[in-house]
């Protein structure tokens, strides 16, 4: 038996399968099962108010599932790819009600790593899954992430590189007549709004938590981060982005170049990286040099800034 089939066989019969995505590795379960998906939140220690995303291999299999309006017409030219898009639930899915929190919307997408299309496909089942990770922590982007957080608590189905764009999904909610960005990605506010032909709103950090990534205290290192750094001070290693001169022994660069795509991408595996080399050599924090607040800049900080909170 192959990986996939060996990985879809363990989602039908109701257990976990972490995975990759183009965006991150994901920690999935049958979408529709209430045992199985609390099965994530169990292994996450993931807190029950926080919404799974539902991944789905195709855009009538999202039909389904969800009530799609105008807006969402034009956004699913994007799929599959890294947006997830909010809209209600239909009354007649099948959805376990933790997949949802509760609540009448569901958090959809269709991702674009073949690994994790395949598996859906050969599973047969919507796959919620959030990142593979411990609730809080870094987010996954490889096997060993994924690895140092659940050994071998989880079967793994393996990728040959980094995840592609190393930053979750951009979440947006369509459920009224102003499109609300409700996490920032690498699909930027100006690519939603071309499309969508209206501006679209950002959610308030305070604003009810109808999809992941919106808690205050998220993709946390164990070491403590400090944002916007110019200088390095004692105790502290640095995570460079462009020309900025946060250079010790251990100090990592996302970007020489200053590319904010390629900052994207090596995020959060740098930060794994120099959270293991402080905690190794009793380093304080580690010092991040500002970083543009702009396009893809923006979905960075918002990670960083949940991080040092």
């Amino acid at each position: 038996m192959n990986d996939i089939k060996k990985a879809a066989s363990i989602i039908q019969n109701g257990g976990l399968v972490a995975f990759p995505t183009e965006t991150v590795y994901g920690l999935g379960a049958d979408a529709c099962s209430q045992s199985a998906c609390l099965k994530i939140f169990e292994a996450k220690g993931r807190p029950s108010n926080n919404p799974l995303i539902v991944h789905v291999a195709s855009l009538q299999d999202a039909k389904n599932i969800v009530q799609f309006n105008d807006n969402a017409e034009k956004l699913a030219s994007l799929w599959p790819g890294p947006l997830t898009l909010v809209l209600p639930k239909k009354d007649n899915a099948e959805l376990a009600q933790c997949v949802t929190a509760g609540l009448n919307t569901v958090a959809i997408r269709i991702p674009a790593d073949s690994v994790a299309l395949s598996l859906i496909k050969a599973s047969g089942r919507p796959i919620a899954a959030p990142s593979a990770n411990k609730s809080g922590t870094l987010s996954s982007t490889n096997y060993e992430h994924v690895k140092k957080n659940f050994g071998d608590e989880i079967f793994i189905l393996t990728s040959n590189s980094q995840s592609a764009y190393g930053l979750e999904s951009t979440i947006i909610d369509l459920t009224s007549s102003v499109p609300t960005i409700l996490r920032f990605g690498f699909i930027t506010p100006c690519t939603l709004e071309k499309l969508l032909g209206k501006k679209v709103e950002i959610a308030s950090k305070l604003s009810e938590i109808k999809a992941p990534g919106m808690l205050l205290k998220h993709y946390s290192p164990k070491t403590k981060l400090r944002l916007k750094a110019e200088s390095l001070r004692s105790s502290e290693v640095g995570l460079n982005f462009g020309n900025s001169q946060l250079n010790v022994v251990g100090s990592m660069n996302l970007s020489l170049s200053a590319d904010t795509i390629e900052a994207a991408a090596n995020l959060f595996d740098y930060l794994h990286v120099l959270d293991e080399f402080c905690l190794k050599n009793n380093i304080d924090s580690i010092a991040v040099a500002d970083i543009p607040n702009i396009g893809i800049g923006l979905a960075i900080n918002d990670r960083l800034a949940r991080a040092a909170e």
